[in-house]
């Protein structure tokens, strides 16, 4: 490796999804059955925010005692079931804002450490590849001198935070709460914004009981798509079914892994439940969601063993190349493109039909292992870090890298096909210098996205990005191997002379001037070769000849 480069970590196959989600419309409900959904929503949601609130409080002292007292307090006024559910549900959420008070503070540690070092530099001094420079001038030194105080602050005041356990999580989502304050810009009313407030609060989720009829005891839904659940103990006079249930007039049909759901709940299996109200569009969906057993790993040889599609991620769309078991590519670089912009609803529809695409190509391609990069731009995306580059910030923010490789590995397994990462360290770079221009022609245009592709597969299948390798310095010839890596060993003829071509080894010359090469007359007067030929006497007339 060159010097100054960092370590390359090896590829690796990326495991196969643990769970199964599916999502449909609870269609046909009457004004009775959304009332009784809205009200157990409601008391439920209440309980949780107490609960919530709860361990908040408890912080780092949380143990399994709390939590057993915590549930012990919600079954009088929910359920065993219910009081379970939201706990667990409680945790989860605080453990989540956990994990991005961690975040958050790593990256104000970054963003210091970063100012600082600037900051210390002499100004306009240049920076290097691993390093920043100073800043350009004095009115930019200062400005950064009272944002790293700014920094400073947030880091001392978030990392006592942290210290304490204190977390800051709203149930709603502080997107929501924060519209509040700014409805005109939003476009909405204070009925419109207290009705989406309301219904992001509520909770209705259940989770799977393996064993129980249908595989959950607390929202039930038969095989038929009957909809039952259990009422809370405050609203048992709601019911319209035994045993304190209410029946939905509505029924359900997954229209996505139909099938598999309906054997899971026909053999008892655990499945959970979760409902959901959108108001924009005065709807209610039911998402199902169950563990899946752990896919066997590919081995990576197998794997790779029909070649590989690279997969260049980028802004607007995916530039893919299939390589063949030598690393050669092979036809023409394809392109899927998608638009991100818009609800996040159109950006989900955008990315699955484009992986859709995908996939069936690298299916019909006879393919089964599609590479693509290891990013993650967590770290990235920092304004210390870019500086004034805000353009190049809003590209890796708009990214969804993690969605992204999510969907595909979910995709990519139900259809059989391997996702392998590689590391994304060089790619663009040294796909462009080995590979653009070669592969560049008046008939088609290589552009930097698909030189990257076939660098992403050839870093997945072992090879180095560059085009060939250079022979062993102890012997310049094949004796310790072919030189090239774009053929394998068992070619024929890969170690024979070349063809034979006729004429002389000159670009200049057509092929066929070797019945030709009789020497042509010249057109001009000075280089017309005359009919005499000259003779030079041997010898000069001397007086003693006379």
């Amino acid at each position: 490796m060159d010097k100054g480069l960092r370590n390359l970590t090896a590829p690796f196959v990326v495991p196969g999804p643990s769970g199964v989600t599916v999502h449909t419309r609870l269609k046909r409900l009457t004004a009775a059955d959304e009332e009784v959904l809205r009200r157990v929503g409601a008391h439920l949601g209440t309980l949780a925010c107490r609960d919530l609130k709860a361990r908040c409080h408890d912080g780092l002292g949380h143990d399994a005692k709390a939590w057993a007292a915590r549930k012990r307090e919600l079954t009088p006024l929910s359920s065993a079931r219910w009081a379970g559910a939201i706990t667990k549900a409680t945790h989860e959420q605080w453990a989540l804002a956990r994990r991005g008070a961690l975040a958050h503070l790593q990256n104000l540690e970054s963003g210091v450490r970063t100012l600082r070092h600037r900051l210390a530099l002499p100004l306009g001094q240049k920076g290097s590849k691993k390093a920043p420079g100073g800043y350009r001038n004095r009115r930019e030194w200062h400005a950064k001198v009272r944002r790293l105080h700014v920094l400073e602050d947030r880091l001392a005041r978030e990392r006592a935070n942290w210290e304490a356990g204190t977390v800051h999580v709203v149930r709603g989502g502080k997107r929501l709460a924060r519209m509040r304050h700014q409805l005109p810009a939003a476009r909405l009313t204070e009925t419109q914004w207290r009705e989406r407030w309301e219904a992001a609060r509520w909770f209705l989720r259940a989770d799977g009981e393996s064993g129980k009829q249908y595989g959950n005891e607390t929202i039930r839904i038969a095989p038929n798509g009957e909809v039952s659940i259990k009422l809370p103990a405050p609203l048992k006079q709601l019911a319209n079914a035994p045993h304190g249930r209410y029946v939905l007039t509505g029924r359900v049909a997954f229209a996505h892994r139909g099938q598999e759901w309906t054997d899971r709940v026909e053999a008892n299996r655990a499945v959970a439940y979760r409902i959901h109200h959108d108001v924009t569009r005065a709807r209610w969906y039911v998402t199902a969601s169950w563990q899946t057993p752990a896919s066997l790993i590919v081995p990576m040889a197998a794997a790779l063993a029909d070649g590989v599609i690279g997969v260049d991620m980028n802004a607007d769309h995916l530039a893919a190349w299939r390589l063949d078991v030598h690393g050669n590519p092979m036809g023409t670089p394809r392109r899927f493109p998608y638009d991100l912009t818009g609800t996040a609803g159109h950006r989900d529809a955008q990315l699955r039909h484009t992986l859709t695409r995908l996939l069936h190509w690298a299916r019909a391609c006879g393919v089964r292992a599609i590479a693509v990069e290891d990013l993650d731009f967590t770290a990235e995306k920092t304004r210390e870090k870019h500086g004034r580059r805000k353009r190049f910030r809003q590209l890796i923010s708009g990214l969804p890298t993690g969605r992204l490789r999510a969907r595909l590995v979910s995709m990519a397994d139900t259809m059989g096909i391997t996702v392998i990462a590689v590391d994304p360290a060089y790619i663009s770079r040294w796909g462009a210098q080995h590979w653009q221009k070669p592969l560049t022609s008046k008939n088609r245009r290589t552009t930097r996205h698909d030189a990257a592709s076939i660098a992403i597969g050839r870093r997945a299948q072992g090879y180095p990005l560059r085009r060939r390798t250079t022979p062993p310095r102890a012997h310049r010839s094949d004796v310790h191997g072919h030189r090239t890596v774009q053929t394998g060993g068992d070619a024929p003829g890969r170690e024979g002379p070349r063809r034979r071509l006729p004429g002389p080894r000159t670009r200049s010359v057509p092929p066929d001037a070797e019945r030709t090469r009789a020497t042509r007359t010249p057109t001009t007067v000075r280089d017309v070769r005359g009919e005499q030929e000259r003779v030079q006497d041997p010898l000069l007339l001397t007086h003693q000849e006379r």
